[in-house]
C-alpha cells in the first residue's frame, strides 16, 4: 500500500477531467481520502435547466450553460481566495470545460454572448498544479451512466457522448496549461481495484513537468 507523506510533494491542485460518465467525482473522493485534501465537486444537481436540456437541447442549452459558468466561477473564485499551500484540493472539473460544452451546445450567436461573459467571470482562475485527464470510449461511458442510473442523463445519447468526447480530445490535444496526464480508463477500475487505484497514484506522484500518457492494464485486486 502507498504511503502518501508531506515529502512527497504533492501538487496542491489537482483537476480530474474527461467525459461525461467517465469516473470523475469518485477518483476525486478517493484521491482526496488518500491524501488527505479537499475536493471541490461541480454540482450537476443543483442546475434546474438540466433536465430540461437533456430533453430539448436547442431550447435549454444557453440558461444551462450559463447556470454552470457561473456556478463554476463561484467556487473557483472562493478557491483562490484561500491559502492554495495549506491543504491539497482536488477538482472534478476544470474552468476550461464549460467553454467546451459551451461550443458543443451552443448556436454561434449563444457562443459568441457567452464568451463574453466567460472571459469576464474566469479571470485570474488558479491553474492547477496537475491535471489528470480520463479518456474511455463512447460505447463504454453510455454503459457506465447506464449502470449508474442518474435521473437527468435518462436522456443523454450516444451521438451526443460521442461529440463531447471528440471534444474533449481535441481540447487537451492542445491543452498546455499545466502538467498534464492522461490516462485511459477503459478496463481499470479505480475505486474498487486497489492495485489500480494505487498504480494510478504513483504514476501522478512522477508528474511534475509536460504531457504524459499511460495505459493501465486491469490489476489483481
Amino acid at each position: 500500500m502507498l504511503q502518501i507523506t508531506e515529502q512527497d510533494n504533492l501538487p496542491r491542485f489537482i483537476a480530474v477531467e474527461g467525459a461525461i460518465g467517465v469516473g470523475k467525482t469518485s477518483l476525486c473522493k478517493r484521491l482526496a481520502e488518500k491524501m488527505g485534501g479537499e475536493v471541490l465537486l461541480e454540482k450537476a444537481e443543483e442546475n434546474p435547466f438540466l433536465d430540461k436540456f437533456y430533453a430539448n437541447p436547442e431550447q435549454f442549452a444557453f440558461q444551462t450553460q450559463l447556470f454552470f459558468l457561473m456556478q463554476r466561477a463561484q467556487q473557483v473564485s472562493e478557491l483562490r481566495q484561500t491559502d492554495m499551500f495549506q491543504q491539497v484540493r482536488i477538482a472534478d472539473f476544470l474552468m476550461d470545460k464549460d467553454s467546451l460544452f459551451a461550443k458543443v451546445n451552443l448556436s454561434q450567436d449563444e457562443y459568441e454572448l457567452y464568451m463574453q461573459v466567460y472571459h469576464h467571470l474566469t479571470i485570474n482562475a488558479p491553474k492547477p498544479d496537475l491535471v489528470v485527464y480520463l479518456q474511455a470510449p463512447s460505447e463504454v461511458l453510455m454503459q457506465r451512466i447506464q449502470k449508474r442510473g442518474i435521473r437527468s442523463e435518462r436522456f443523454i445519447t450516444h451521438a451526443y457522448l460521442k461529440q463531447i468526447s471528440d471534444a474533449y480530445t481535441e481540447f487537451f490535444h492542445f491543452y498546455n496549461d499545466a502538467p498534464l496526464l492522461i490516462v485511459n480508463a477503459t478496463e481499470v477500475d479505480f475505486i474498487n481495484n486497489d492495485a489500480d487505484f494505487e498504480n494510478l497514484l504513483t504514476a501522478m506522484l512522477s508528474v511534475k513537468t509536460g504531457r504524459h500518457f499511460i495505459n493501465p492494464q486491469p490489476q489483481s485486486a
